[in-house]
């Protein structure tokens, strides 16, 4: 039966493969039959495979893990390498300029000039520090064609000392100061030598002064300021002046009205006029409150005071009270790049001997001293920053000044009894000026070893009783340059430009008087520059030069000033 089996198994094995092998080689070609589709296949959820989230693994070599064991051989090796220890990269620093509280100055030069500072600031502890000043510039003359001597001297000498508190601060000081002149300025050809050797033309001031200061963190009263100056000349003329200002803020309904109260005395006497013996004697004493509001929103500040004084002329028995706007304001238009401003203002102006001396110290020992009455000052104009190095400010002025003092020469007097009676000194004239001046100025700052810095303003001045704004210049211009070359070499320069003055001359007493000429002085150019070298971080020398252009201008009629000056010294800074 089996074998019978085999044989069936065979045969039938032995049909399929004659079957495969008895194909013909050309039919096995594409067939071109055209099958058409009845019925498109659509798939079902069903016929697709499912592959899952999770296989499962059914090889039973994977079903057990053989545990493998690790053997490490650690043999020490001998190394003699020291990692270095890791440091951030830092980026190189100029080194730091070392200041000094302390310096001292002195210089020689042209026309026999002395020139000499001493600057002191020491700090006694942390509360308390203590100070000095001292200056002296003298000169022996020399200017060419003079028949009086020219020299000068101006010696000033003053101490302070400062303490610090938890809630307020106090600083007093105290000084002392010498100035000697000459009425050089005779007029020619009027006079020869003979009448120049009769003139003693040697004058000088003296000035006391002493004072302090009071400043109160988190108090109603700000500060508290008193001065007071004893100011002489060795002509018997003597002028003593107190002046004690305090500010002070007073909290009103949630809002600070910020005040100032002053009071400024003023009284002295001239032993003579300049026509007869009689002396002169003045005195003034003004009261005077300032309140003002502060306000501000977004780009706008507004500041509304008004300024009310009182003055008692203790001489003339006179009293009078004024009142003057104080309003300012400003407003950003572009952030810092255009901001305009203006306000209008006023006040009462002291004079003083000591400043008039100050200005023009060829003033004779003969003047009247009375306030001037500046009823208002409008101002409106144009700042801000053309780049980052780069400012600008552009304005406009009209104030209105009564009694407003001038300079003007004092006249030839015949029968001159007195050394300032020549023509060769100078007075005081008042009057009601109206004056209009437009000003412009650009400061460039390029870094901090560059700094430059331009001004020019323009004047026009209307009188009432005078003919003409005496000495009152109609342009005035200047720049000022420094300049940090290297770190040794450091260079400035300074350009002033004073435009054309009226002044008066005239001869009285004589046997043959003259009317009044007006004087036309000429505009001038004056130049300055100075170059230095620093030697140590202590030591410096340097070299000025003055009236570069050598010209002979006169800043009051026949009073010209000294041509080119050359002058050479040291600085050397230290401290305690």
């Amino acid at each position: 039966m089996q074998n019978q089996i085999k044989y069936i198994i065979t045969l039938a094995f032995l049909v399929v493969a004659s079957n495969g092998f008895s194909q013909e080689r050309e039919t096995d070609t594409i067939d071109t039959d055209v099958v058409n589709v009845v019925k498109p296949y659509t798939p079902t959820i069903s016929d697709a495979f499912k592959i899952k989230e999770t296989p499962t693994l059914n090889d039973s070599t994977t079903a057990q893990k053989k545990d493998v064991k690790y053997n490490i051989f650690s043999i020490p090796v001998a190394s003699t390498f020291t990692p270095a220890k890791g440091k951030a990269a830092t980026v190189d620093k100029a080194k730091p300029i070392k200041l000094y509280d302390n310096y001292a100055s002195l210089g020689f030069g042209t026309y026999t000039t002395i020139l000499g500072e001493v600057y002191l600031n020491h700090a006694l502890n942390r509360t308390e520090r203590v100070g000095g000043y001292l200056s002296h510039h003298s000169s022996q003359g020399g200017i060419d064609g003079l028949l009086l001597d020219d020299n000068f001297s101006n010696t000033n000498l003053n101490a302070n000392f400062s303490k610090q508190l938890r809630d307020m601060s106090w600083t007093v000081d105290a000084g002392f100061g010498l100035q000697t002149y000459n009425w050089y300025g005779l007029p020619q050809p009027l006079f020869d030598e003979t009448t120049a050797d009769m003139i003693n033309e040697g004058h000088s001031f003296y000035n006391v002064h002493f004072g302090g200061k009071l400043n109160f963190e988190d108090a109603i009263i700000d500060n508290l300021k008193v001065r007071f100056r004893r100011f002489g000349d060795d002509q018997d003329s003597g002028e003593n002046r107190f002046v004690a200002s305090s500010e002070f803020t007073v909290p009103i309904r949630g809002e600070e009205i910020k005040t100032e109260v002053t009071i400024d005395y003023i009284g002295g006497e001239f032993d003579r006029n300049f026509y007869t013996e009689d002396a002169i004697k003045y005195g003034n004493i003004n009261f005077g409150i300032a309140p003002s509001y502060q306000l501000k929103q977004d780009d706008l500040t507004v500041n509304l005071g008004v300024n009310l004084v009182y003055l008692n002329d203790t001489e003339f028995s006179d009293n009078k009270f004024y009142i003057f706007p104080n309003i300012t304001a400003s407003y950003r238009l572009v952030d810092e790049i255009l901001i305009a401003y203006g306000g209008i203002e006023g006040g009462l102006i002291q004079n003083s001997y000591y400043d008039f001396a100050n200005e023009n110290p060829f003033v004779s020992p003969t003047l009247f001293i009375a306030p001037t009455d500046q009823q208002y000052n409008a101002s409106v104009g144009l700042k801000g920053k053309l780049s980052n190095s780069m400012s600008y400010n552009i304005s406009g002025r009209y104030f209105a000044d009564r009694n407003k003092a001038m300079f003007m020469s004092n006249s030839v007097l015949g029968g001159a009894t007195e050394d300032y009676q020549y023509g060769n000194s100078y007075g005081i004239v008042y009057d009601d000026v109206n004056t209009l001046s437009v000003a412009g100025e650009l400061n460039v700052d390029i870094n901090r070893n560059f700094n430059l810095g331009i001004k020019a303003e323009y004047f026009n001045y209307s009188t009432d009783a005078q003919s003409e704004a005496w000495n009152l210049p109609d342009i005035k211009g200047s720049l000022f340059l420094d300049y940090q070359i290297d770190d040794n070499w450091f260079a400035g320069a300074g350009l002033f430009f004073v435009g054309e003055r009226k002044d008066l001359f005239y001869e009285e007493g004589t046997l043959v008087p003259t009317s009044p000429v007006t004087v036309t002085l000429d505009s001038y150019f004056d130049a300055n520059a100075h170059v230095g070298y620093r030697v140590t971080d202590r030591l410096s020398v340097f070299v000025k030069a003055n009236n570069i252009a050598n010209n002979d201008y006169q800043r009051w009629m026949n009073f010209p000033v000294q041509g080119i000056q050359v002058l050479g010294g040291a600085t050397y800074q230290f401290d305690f």
